[in-house]
């Protein structure tokens, strides 16, 4: 399993930044914020692949979360010849703890890279 770095500042044409998100895409703080500002998740899409980033709805509830990460990894599964850089998504201002939210990608291939913080808990 590899290992998300800690700060991503810049991105392989290859990689997709995944980042927790609101429903109505307003990336206003966070890991949010730095997908918008500098890897193309386009305001008003909290879901999905824009740019070189990849949103997940944390802020709907876990179960929504549950089932944001499932559809996930489907994706990455159909794409193998991207590398997914996955943040701790939840876990910021979510507020989730990596306890909670890490079990929802316990199945992800090989192609995702994982928070630190995950990887007690997978």
């Amino acid at each position: 399993m590899e290992i998300t770095p800690k700060r991503i500042t810049e991105l392989r044409p290859d990689e997709v930044f995944v980042f927790g998100s609101n429903a109505s895409g307003a990336h206003g703080g966070g890991a949010a914020l730095i997908a918008h500002q500098r890897f193309g998740a386009v305001w008003g899409e909290g879901h999905g692949h824009h740019g070189q980033t990849y949103a997940i709805d944390t802020m709907s509830g876990l179960d929504t979360l549950a089932v944001e990460a499932g559809v996930f990894l489907d994706y990455a599964r159909a794409h193998p010849e991207l590398r997914f850089l996955l943040t701790p998504v939840g876990c910021g201002i979510a507020g989730y703890t990596p306890e909670q939210v890490a079990p929802y990608f316990r199945a992800a291939p090989a192609n995702v890279t994982m928070p630190d913080a995950f990887v007690r808990y997978l």
